[in-house]
């Protein structure tokens, strides 16, 4: 059977579905989140089949979240949306399975039966956007967004990735891999992405290391294999 998580901000429109889809028995249901941040931290830990995805939701929406996804191991997505003519057209134009609000028995039976059909892994890379202007982390019990511009740099131990600005961590489910893919963070490190705006001087040691120093005066470790990178990246000889 079909694992299946529920990503919409609306609490009584999730319940909805859950039930339709219990009424059904044809997916089992995992899970049910009410933001995308929430959305990408289920999805990573529980591996569904299948993701109901609301395209509107607030700071962070359904398209936003398609790009923080693995490419490799994305789920299959059913979009849900309100009545937009052009988003459907959209839906329609690149054959994504979709439902509108509030969702008809009908159109979501119809919608079950072509997944049990086809499980495989839809090209939703259409309408996936090809960089992050954000970065969504938590800490101290709260959600934080991070616009990418604020990042000084980003590193990853056994903890997990962590984002730091000029005054404030947080830890990031992204993983340092996809950070460096859809953002200008660049590799300095096998542990290390720094952001070249925020270089103030980058500082040379022995046999071969370096250092960066960012404008708020954070150190980043900078290894020799990726030296030689960040200064052709800088202009620097």
């Amino acid at each position: 059977m079909m694992k299946a998580l529920i990503i919409d901000d609306e609490i009584h429109a999730r319940e909805e579905l859950e039930q339709l889809l219990k009424e059904d028995g044809s997916l089992e249901i995992i899970g049910q989140a009410g933001n995308a941040i929430d959305g990408l931290k289920q999805i990573n830990q529980l591996k569904p089949d299948v993701v109901f995805l609301d395209i509107q939701m607030p700071q962070i929406t359904g398209i936003d979240l398609l790009a923080m996804l693995d490419q490799e191991t994305m789920p299959r997505i059913v979009f849900i949306t309100a009545y937009d003519q052009y988003a459907i057209q959209a839906f329609e134009d690149n054959a994504f399975d979709y439902l509108l609000k509030p969702i008809d028995e009908k159109r979501l039976h119809k919608t079950l039966q072509r997944l049990k059909r086809d499980i495989q892994r839809q090209d939703i890379s259409p309408i996936i956007p090809q960089s992050l202007e954000q970065v969504p982390c938590t800490g101290l019990n709260r959600i934080v967004i991070i616009p990418i511009q604020e990042v000084e740099f980003a590193g990853s131990d056994l903890a997990g990735v962590h984002v730091q600005t000029r005054d404030k961590k947080a830890t990031s489910q992204l993983t340092l891999k996809h950070l460096e893919e859809k953002t200008p963070l660049l590799r300095c490190h096998r542990q290390y992405l720094v952001n070249p705006k925020m270089i103030q001087e980058i500082k040379l040691l022995e046999h071969g290391l370096a250092e960066v120093l960012t404008l708020s005066g954070h150190t980043v470790p900078v290894s020799r294999r990726y030296l030689k990178n960040l200064k052709e990246t800088l202009g620097i000889n």
